[in-house]
């Protein structure tokens, strides 16, 4: 065992990184002096008649690449500004690697970890300040695509809010960021909509339904939500003809809120047998048996409950069967949502409504750009058949 080679596979990963490095910082000065002979077109201390030129030394900068960091001798010229083509005028880093800290942020890793992350990619650890800094560069390009026309028909538009925490007048005070999420007439999922919106009341519904109809948002036949206060009369003031879906998982924790500990999983397969029923006029029907055995088991709010705001939870029905599953409940924006808040946790509060808005919508920009807005969510051709064939028998 004395005579077996022992490899340090540490040192021999940084003796490669070193390699690397040193080949990278060498042909990038090489290319510099290139240019800069091209520029007074002469080489370095060659002595012509067509000499436009002369060089007048160098300085150094630091500069951030994939193979770490390189130290370059930009040349200086004395009758002209050396104007680069390979690295532009005072860039720090290497675009990739700006674009790859900025795509590490968006995807939903902290500022901390960001750090962390470039310093054992690249050997050189970068400050948050940098980070918010590249940030900023596509805050513009977040903005435009929070206000980009909406364009086709979008037949069902799943509306939530989420509540974050901001610094106000050296205070922590909430404020609520709406998001509409819809499937388009082809099937697909998109994200539509995101706005601050103060409070989820109807001042805060009105202004995010008023922002989503000036962008372009028609054809909306089904609207599924929680009965958020404010939104269902917002609603019929901007779409009048689209009806309203409560969503029934946020409707059980409403009747379970009356319920004690013990009886919820029995309360729990009452209300799902109701939305079991194979059509509208038979879960009204359960609904009533339902009702009626809650009250029976001296669970009178309960009954309140379900017989004051069933209908609220049946108004999938009126869509093809197909759809039900996913129209029932407001999961597909509710399993965003949960991402958005494992986001903005590690934020805390925000300085400003805008940085939250910010920060959510690049999250959101960053899930559409995923296989969650390329892969056809709906055969909306079962709604098309539905409609035409209701107009046959009408």
């Amino acid at each position: 065992m004395d005579k077996v080679i022992k490899i340090d596979e540490s040192k021999i990963q940084d003796h490669l990184g070193e390699m690397v490095r040193g080949t990278v910082e060498e042909t990038l000065n090489k290319m510099l002096d290139a240019e800069a002979d091209k520029l007074c077109n002469a080489e370095r201390y060659q002595r012509t008649q067509s000499r436009t030129d002369t060089r007048a030394g160098y300085y150094q900068r630091n500069l951030h690449t994939k193979a770490g960091e390189v130290k370059l001798n930009v040349p200086k010229l004395r009758q002209q500004k050396f104007e680069t083509a390979i690295i532009e005028r005072y860039k720090r880093r290497e675009s990739s690697v700006e674009e790859a800290m900025i795509e590490m942020y968006l995807a939903g890793v902290s500022v901390r970890r960001v750090e962390d992350i470039t310093q054992a990619l690249w050997g050189t650890r970068v400050s948050p300040g940098t980070v918010s800094n590249l940030n900023k560069k596509i805050y513009k390009h977040i903005e435009d695509w929070r206000n980009r026309p909406i364009e086709g028909n979008h037949p069902y538009v799943y509306l939530d809010g989420i509540v974050l925490k901001r610094t106000w007048a050296n205070e922590v005070r909430n404020v609520s960021v709406l998001v509409a999420v819809s499937v388009s007439q082809e099937g697909y999922r998109q994200v539509i909509g995101v706005q601050e919106g103060h409070k989820e009341d109807k001042a805060g519904w009105s202004g995010f339904l008023k922002h989503l109809k000036q962008r372009g948002l028609k054809g909306v036949e089904l609207v599924i939500s929680d009965a958020c206060l404010g939104l269902v009369e917002s609603l019929g003031d901007f779409y009048p003809d689209a009806k309203w879906q409560r969503c029934t998982v946020h409707f059980y924790r409403n009747v379970f809120s009356v319920v004690p500990r013990g009886k919820m999983n029995e309360v729990s397969r009452m209300l799902k047998a109701i939305h079991a029923s194979e059509d509208k006029q038979a879960a009204i029907e359960k609904a009533k048996a339902v009702v009626l055995k809650l009250k029976e088991k001296k669970l009178r709010s309960a009954a309140e409950k379900v017989e004051k705001n069933i209908l609220e939870t049946l108004t999938y029905y009126d869509f093809p069967s197909k759809h039900w599953r996913r129209i029932r409940t407001n999961n597909p924006l509710e399993r965003i949502m949960k991402e958005i808040r494992r986001r903005t946790r590690v934020v805390g509060a925000f300085p400003d409504g805008n940085s939250a808005i910010m920060l959510v919508g690049a999250r959101l920009r960053h899930i559409a750009g995923t296989k969650w807005g390329s892969k056809k969510y709906l055969n909306m051709e079962l709604l098309k058949e539905m409609k035409i064939n209701k107009e046959y028998a009408a």
